[in-house]
């Protein structure tokens, strides 16, 4: 039976607008507004969606580096949100992979230091000899040699930097890592390098990854199982193979109809959205993405549709299933029908 690692119930982060002389609060961002996830011991579960769609603040509450809201934020049952301190060491269970490789070292210390400390300050080694050993054994195992722990960050390229920071990740001997957009920096022979690096460090070190991205394809290489969000909330959850053949949310739709065939012949039909992303201080009533769907009916601008189960395994907001169950049409290009 596959165990769950981590589940978020209606996780809310709102940041209050301020202004005035008193700097009263006159409204909210709201940045993720009611998560529901679920997470299994193992597997990478992909979160994918829009600039601003609140991937990242997600990630930073799971880290306890912004306080949420509310809702509940559970690491194996305990309510990570409930504790005052981390007496249990909950927190040093989950490490992360930032963005920008280079932001996320501190350019003062040499990459043996920067694995070291961790180690040393949640006494994980027992002594400074132990520490150091254990960081010649991660730097080679994300494919650089013990002759680097002695340099320092602006001595690297954007790749080895990102892999210095997933050996760093490493060092708290982490059950769950998140990793936010952790190629989007990297030249794309790179990013090849550092997803198959990824890959073979889940498989040994029996790894779940919360894999943060936009790039629907780097997703759907990871990813055992994807979520969508939109406008601070998820909107569709399911198996990959599913949410890539036969997404059934409009939104999700329209992304998987974006995405290129490796065939200069084809091409899937496209679903053009209209209007922008709505702002998350003034959220649609009903459902959040009725602006912006051809579906849309006065239910949708009513009443706001809940993450539901459908037949074939997917969790769906929307309150009608469309018919969009079938694969995205192939059809050929414009120069192919010449």
């Amino acid at each position: 039976m596959t165990q769950t690692i981590l589940k978020i119930k209606n996780l809310r982060k709102w940041f209050p607008i301020t202004g005035g002389i008193l700097g009263r609060t006159s409204n909210y961002v709201k940045a993720v507004d009611g998560v529901d996830l679920e997470i299994y011991e193992g597997e990478t579960f992909g979160l994918v969606g829009e600039s601003g769609s609140g991937k990242t603040t997600v990630a930073r509450c799971i880290l306890h580096l912004i306080e949420p809201t509310g809702g509940q934020i559970l690491y194996r049952g305990q309510d990570m949100t409930a504790l005052k301190t981390d007496s249990s060491g909950i927190r040093k269970r989950i490490g992360v992979v930032f963005q920008d490789p280079y932001a996320s070292l501190n350019p003062r210390q040499t990459i043996e230091n920067a694995l070291t400390e961790p180690m040393k300050y949640h006494k994980i080694v027992r002594s400074n000899d132990e520490a150091i050993e254990k960081a010649r054994d991660l730097i080679k195992k994300v494919g650089l040699n013990e002759d680097h722990l002695y340099r320092f960050p602006h001595e690297f390229s954007g790749g080895q930097r990102q892999r210095i920071a997933v050996a760093r990740a490493l060092t708290m001997d982490p059950k769950l890592i998140i990793l936010d957009e952790p190629t989007s920096f990297l030249d794309v022979s790179v990013q090849a390098q550092i997803l198959n690096l990824l890959s073979d460090l889940q498989n040994e070190f029996n790894l779940t990854y919360l894999f943060i991205s936009h790039n629907l394809s780097v997703i759907e290489h990871m990813s055992d199982r994807v979520g969508v969000m939109y406008l601070g909330k998820i909107i569709e959850t399911a198996e990959k193979q599913i949410i890539y053949q036969r997404p059934e949310h409009p939104y999700t739709h329209s992304l998987i109809a974006a995405l290129p065939i490796p065939n200069p012949a084809l091409r899937r039909q496209r679903v053009v959205l209209s209007g922008d992303v709505p702002s998350p201080i003034n959220v649609p009533s009903g459902c959040r993405f009725r602006t912006r769907c051809s579906y849309a009916t006065e239910r949708c601008r009513e009443e706001e549709p809940p993450l539901v189960a459908r037949q074939t395994g997917h969790l769906v907001s929307c309150h009608y299933e469309l018919n969009l169950s079938a694969p995205i049409p192939i059809v050929g290009t414009h120069e192919n029908h010449k």
